[in-house]
């Protein structure tokens, strides 16, 4: 180890002599600002450059299904080289013995990441640019044949909310700190507000499950994204369930989760909500844009449930010690508002509230 690394340098550097084709000595770590669930580091050699993430702690510690680095390395194994861009993938390490955690490397991409959702710095137009691209690149996630690219197994078709509901619930309970009267009322209400649309059998497809604007790595100069990342909690579920996680910066104010509700879009230059959902409709061949609309709020209120089951999750590794994000206090403070907000939107729903422009 040294001052600036927890790992045994030494051991990852003969690991990266055995393993990795072209490595060249020594190496050094440098902490990258990335998600809120595993450290991720740049590694630099005398050859290459190279993205280091790793589970926050030895496996006895965390949660069942968290913190799948496996799973986020298999799918950009598979998706590398597709309509969908992602990091070039290099070596996958479930030998703890190495640096005391699993992890893996994926090839450094140099571009722009942008930590906040209002984009500043930028002009109106290079806004709009920057969030049509991300609209393109949702919408060709979803359109992917997962099949062919052998992710077949990559999840359960079929009952994809009722699953994930469960799913969150269970993971909320686990790592629950203090109770959230919000996250009750919504685990109740939820799975008996499922609309007739997400539950066709036919709508399946790759879902990123975390995909927001800081996931995206764009061009240093073009509005061109380079590489999708972070795709720990990706599945094969409902494509709109993952376009209204992403459309979750619409209803959530800047501060820790990097939102822009309340700030004026048109100056901006920034799509509406309601233009963005319609364009990306449009990009996805749907015929259904009118039934998305009116049920929106449901796919919302699912998602801020799930966001908030994630931000406990959060909460609980701080409360264990073995947080990795150096702004997880501010974020684990966001469990209990994000679950309000999502009750909020649960008990205002009308079918028919989104489709004539109103935002719940």
């Amino acid at each position: 180890m040294n001052e600036s690394s927890p790992f045994d340098l030494g051991s990852l550097d003969r690991w990266l002599q055995d393993k990795l084709p072209g490595h060249a000595g020594p190496i050094s770590l440098e902490p990258l600002q990335a998600g809120q669930s595993n450290p991720t580091w740049l590694l630099t050699s005398r050859s290459q450059r190279w993205v280091m993430r790793c589970k926050p702690a030895p496996v006895a510690q965390l949660l069942p299904s968290a913190h799948a680095i496996e799973r986020e390395f298999r799918v950009i194994s598979a998706l590398h080289g597709s309509a969908v861009p992602v990091p070039r993938p290099g070596l996958l390490c479930e030998d703890e013995s190495v640096i005391g955690v699993a992890f893996y490397l994926m090839a450094f991409v140099d571009g722009r990441i942008f930590r906040e959702a209002a984009l500043p710095g930028l002009t109106p137009g290079g806004r709009g640019a920057l969030y049509d691209e991300a609209n393109r690149v949702i919408a060709a996630i979803h359109a992917l044949d997962w099949r062919a690219t052998g992710l077949a197994d990559h999840g359960r078709a079929g009952n994809y909310f009722e699953r994930q509901i469960k799913r969150w619930r269970t993971q909320y309970l686990a790592s629950q700190t203090t109770p959230i009267p919000a996250m009750d009322r919504l685990m109740d209400w939820l799975p008996g507000h499922i609309p007739a649309q997400a539950r066709r059998e036919d709508e399946v497809a790759l879902v990123h499950g975390d995909f927001r604007i800081d996931n995206l790595v764009f061009h240093p100069t073009e509005p061109r994204v380079l590489a999708v990342l972070d795709w720990e909690l990706s599945t094969l579920g409902h494509p709109l369930a993952d376009l209204a996680y992403h459309c979750m910066a619409w209803h959530i104010h800047p501060g820790a989760l990097h939102g822009f509700a309340g700030i004026d879009l048109m100056a901006l230059g920034i799509p509406d909500e309601r233009t963005y959902i319609t364009r990306y409709c449009q990009r996805a061949g749907r015929d259904d844009t009118n039934a998305v609309l009116a049920n929106w709020p449901f796919y919302l209120a699912f998602n801020f449930f799930r966001l908030a089951a994630i931000l406990q999750g959060v909460a609980r590794r701080l409360a264990n010690g073995i947080a990795a994000h150096p702004k997880a206090e501010a974020a684990a403070r966001m469990a209990a508002p994000i679950a309000e907000r999502g009750w909020q939107i649960a008990a205002s729903f009308s079918p028919t509230s989104l489709a004539t422009g109103d935002t719940p």
